[in-house]
């Protein structure tokens, strides 16, 4: 079978304009090269087709049976539908969640509005245009203050976490006038911080339940941010499985299996959540493009730490996707 891969490479030599993160979001050339060798060694050929409006001519040329996209896409909230959407218009089959699933989960404060309908419990927020709109935000303290749609915590530091009006708004000025978009100011949760690998789909299955232990401060004051990420063997401490209770993690599970559905993720997703003071998992966000690098990404580790292989977790997601659109192989 061919199988094309849609990807963003982080480029060489970043324009100095831009955020330092600007970029966070997009794969390695080693992270392609892993997910080439994996989806090879599976027995498909594959085929690199990046992304961007290169794709459109790759495509036409290369004619896959499917795609495994992980594409980021470039520019504004819809940017993670881009490859999928023109995909779904060209009648290719591919890897991963829809346009619309892809758009909900990137913009925050769309994802929690509709988990919080369905009763999964979400932090209170608010969202500000600017610092000049900025007012009470009839929180408690302290918050977290991030951009509206960005992922990889792209605009999230450690100074994020504001104990005061004053630091929210200073966070605030910073978000919009660095990102050019509204800020989320969200109540923060102090207890532990949880991610949840998910595959499959008329059956999700969990793949991992990991929890992100910091190493240099207390869970009260931990942000799980780009500062942490960059030096994540040095800051924290990867728990797969957790420390938690058997009652909490399997509470955990459930909501992370029911939001899954409810945001309509396909193949493979993350979900991530905070632990509140009574162990009840907190809603923070939904990453269906979760990093499939291995020994960095959340859901290769997870998957490793629970005995699978990197090969076998990709073979699983690709399965999914040809099971689910009944892809004939060639």
């Amino acid at each position: 079978m061919r199988v094309g891969l849609s990807y963003n490479v982080k480029p060489a030599n970043p324009p100095a304009h831009l955020p330092e993160d600007a970029f966070e979001e997009y794969d390695s050339e080693a992270t392609v090269g892993h997910l080439c060798d994996a989806i090879a060694a599976l027995g498909h050929e594959v085929v690199r087709l990046g992304a961007g409006p290169g794709i459109i001519d790759a495509l036409r040329q290369s004619r896959p049976d499917i795609v495994f996209n992980i594409a980021e896409g470039e520019g504004g909230r819809c940017r993670e539908a881009h490859v999928p959407a023109l995909l779904e218009m060209l009648g290719i089959p591919y890897v991963g969640s829809d346009p619309l699933t892809l758009c909900v989960t990137l913009d925050k404060p769309v994802a929690k509005r509709l988990v919080a309908s369905e009763g999964f419990p979400t932090p209170r927020f608010r969202t500000f245009r600017s610092a000049g709109e900025f007012s009470d935000p009839g929180l408690v303290f302290p918050v977290i203050v991030k951009p509206v749609f960005e992922g990889s915590s792209k605009g999230v530091r450690i100074s994020s976490r504001a104990t005061t009006a004053s630091q929210a708004r200073e966070m605030v000025r910073f978000v919009t006038g660095t990102y050019l978009q509204d800020a989320i100011v969200e109540e923060f949760v102090a207890g532990p911080e949880v991610t949840v690998g998910i595959v499959g789909n008329a059956a999700p299955r969990v793949v991992g339940v990991m929890e992100i232990a910091p190493r240099t401060v207390r869970n009260e004051e931990f942000v799980y941010s780009l500062e942490v990420k960059r030096d994540w063997e040095n800051q924290v401490e990867y728990r797969c499985p957790p420390s938690f209770p058997q009652g909490v993690v399997a509470g955990i599970e459930r909501c992370a299996v029911g939001i899954y559905r409810l945001l309509g993720c396909r193949d493979f997703s993350r979900i991530d959540f905070r632990l509140d003071a009574k162990g009840v998992p907190q809603f923070i966000e939904c990453n269906p493009l979760p990093g499939l690098s291995p020994g960095y990404g959340d859901l290769p580790i997870m998957a490793d730490r629970m005995g699978m292989s990197y090969l076998s977790l990709v073979s699983e997601i690709l399965s999914h996707a040809l099971s689910r659109q009944e892809v004939p192989a060639r």
